[in-house]
């Protein structure tokens, strides 16, 4: 097997850009193509485009596939409306989180699972083996789909000079198909900024095509290519969680403070229920450390892995840092015990290199968009 890392349909024109590329979960992908902060601040306030073509799809169609994915997952995808998505989970036996998920119901016996890149494998595996048993096939559509987020205030606009879908009236968290610049694409209204803003799921012979009729038209409105780092900060200030940091398999959703996820209200078993049972059981008896926004009074930044700290006393830990180009301070999200995780909480630091910097506990996420 080659170690050379995968290239989107893309990847020819972010060079002829002059992206600084990465390799990330096995991709090379832009990092930033020239200030991650200018890129970052043109997603708030204008608009910013994205290769996601590393995203992880896979389709589930039969008769049974909602029933599959029942089982599968622990949200519940057979009551998920055809047109419309979901957030959701796919845990182990033992409850813990093997990625978060968005599951697009395409039709009435047809899902798209979108994995996240360094995970797609593992729930690739996972839900083939889950669907033994089941009317239903799962099939690994990787290669089959590139995808191109455009995300800002100015997306809606820019989007609807390129397609006759109805882009007023696409809610939040639902996709249709239409046409974009004359390409085929699954428009969902989703993202990972915390602004306004579509993925579009096109063929990849198709890409290139449709990046180039987006920047054309957003460039009137200030739409810039976005990179992975800005990414990052957009996500962060949106306390939007990130799988291998906020997330991981060590952790059940109770543990991460998403147990809305879990619906055990649906029928019949799935993956993971009596593990996900006694985890929300211990949560409401013994609260486990709270996930919390941690807002730095100096200039030193965070970064994951490092101490939360009070009196002395190690209360938690970084699992994100990063400075906030929109709040012009360094910020942490961090796991942190249920006594120190209050908004306002006083005396509490980051051990960053031995010296204990203060830190604002603050509650997710640190930036709302104005509707």
């Amino acid at each position: 097997m080659s170690n050379a890392p995968r290239l989107t349909a893309l990847d020819a024109l972010h060079r002829s850009l002059g992206a600084t590329m990465t390799d990330f979960a096995g991709w090379d992908m832009p990092l930033r193509y020239a200030s991650e902060r200018d890129e970052h601040n043109a997603v708030r306030t204008k608009a910013g485009l994205f290769d996601l073509s590393h995203m992880g799809e896979i389709t589930v169609t039969g008769p049974q596939a909602a029933a599959l994915l029942d089982y599968a997952l622990v949200g519940n995808i057979g009551g998920v409306a055809t047109g419309r998505a979901r957030y959701t989970m796919i845990c182990q036996e033992d409850g813990g989180i093997l990625d978060d998920l968005i599951v697009y119901r395409l039709g009435d016996t047809e899902y798209m699972v979108v994995a996240n890149a360094s995970n797609a494998q593992v729930v690739l595996d996972a839900l083939t083996e889950r669907a033994e048993g089941f009317d239903a096939a799962v099939r690994d559509d990787r290669d089959a789909y590139a995808l191109i987020a455009v995300q800002g205030p100015e997306s809606p606009g820019i989007l609807k000079s390129l397609t006759d879908a109805d882009l007023d009236g696409l809610k939040y968290y639902a996709g249709l198909p239409g046409t974009v610049a004359g390409v085929p694409a699954l428009i969902a209204r989703t993202g990972y900024t915390g602004e306004d803003g579509f993925e579009l799921f096109v063929e990849p012979r198709h890409a290139e095509t449709l990046w180039k009729a987006l920047t054309e038209a957003g460039a009137p409105a200030g739409l810039v290519p976005c990179g992975l780092s800005c990414r990052d900060t957009l996500r962060l200030e949106a306390g939007m969680p990130l799988y291998g940091h906020e997330l991981t398999t060590s952790l059940t959703p109770f543990d991460a403070g998403l147990g809305r996820v879990v619906k055990f209200e649906k029928e019949g078993d799935f993956v993971g229920r009596k593990a996900l049972e006694a985890a929300a059981g211990r949560a409401a008896a013994n609260p486990p450390r709270k996930l919390v926004g941690l807002v730095a009074q100096g200039r030193r930044v965070p970064r994951a892995g490092m101490a939360v700290v009070a009196g002395g006393e190690v209360v938690g830990e970084v699992t994100s840092g990063a400075p906030s180009p929109t709040l012009g301070k360094p910020l942490a999200i961090a796991y942190v015990d249920a006594e120190h995780a209050a908004p306002g909480t006083e005396g509490v630091g980051v051990d960053i290199r031995g010296t204990h910097e203060p830190y604002e506990v603050v509650a997710l996420p640190f930036y709302k968009r104005q509707k």
